[in-house]
């Protein structure tokens, strides 16, 4: 096995956390990340630094380097970054392809799928990724760019605050915006993606406390490691 590049232990933690193999405020120390990707602590803490930047890792004294735990408070916040980029895009959006349509609705059955077989890791990343596939359906890439940095934080929240409800009800009016847009319908689409938000917002709940998993356990996880 070659050793990973920062770059490659960055991508592969996003991955991680994504796919729920990493929690939400779970230590990630860097000797142990060295010793799985075969590097120094040097790569690993340039790649750790570049996380933090991007809002999905922190770093403490006492903890080292863990990954964010989002209170309410920011998950509202992020909500409402999303209702700004979204809605606003929404209004400014030309007729959409068919074939895009066609993608979106694909989509959407993939999200029922893991709901349906209860992957929450799948399911979160679904759901959280259906916006990003939106903004790039409606042809812009930057505001696309803009989800993606979302996405993870918001991966994160639905890894704390999403029951199984509230991800059905988001598929659901994922399902209702895309026909929506197929019958070209832009009003009728913003009122969804606003009660969708909406609906988000209202459905933060209590956090579950969850136990980290061990360095162990980390290692075992075959999609974390490169």
């Amino acid at each position: 096995m070659q050793p990973a590049s920062s770059n490659v232990i960055e991508n592969r933690i996003i991955q991680a956390v994504l796919s729920e193999e990493i929690s939400p405020g779970e230590r990630l120390g860097e000797k142990d990340l060295g010793e799985i990707f075969g590097v120094s602590r040097t790569l690993v803490r340039e790649a750790m630094m570049r996380l933090s930047s991007r809002g999905i890792v922190a770093v403490s004294p006492r903890r080292g380097w863990f990954v964010i735990e989002p209170t309410v408070e920011e998950a509202r916040e992020t909500i409402e970054a999303r209702r700004s980029v979204e809605i606003g895009l929404l209004m400014t959006q030309k007729n959409i392809s068919a074939e895009m349509i066609k993608q979106l609705e694909a989509h959407v059955l993939e999200q029922q799928r893991a709901i349906d077989e209860n992957d929450l890791g799948r399911r979160s990343y679904l759901l959280g990724h259906f916006h990003v596939h939106l903004a790039a359906a409606l042809g812009n890439s930057i505001l696309a760019n803009i989800l993606e940095e979302l996405t993870t934080r918001i991966v994160l929240i639905a890894t704390l605050y999403q029951s199984k409800a509230d991800a059905q009800q988001s598929c659901n009016n994922h399902r209702r915006l895309v026909s929506a847009l197929r019958k070209n319908k832009v009003k009728d689409a913003v009122k969804i993606m606003d009660a969708h938000l909406t609906h988000l917002d209202k459905a933060l709940s209590i956090r579950k406390k969850m136990k980290p998993r061990s360095a162990d356990q980390l290692r075992g996880k075959a999609s974390f490691v490169p």
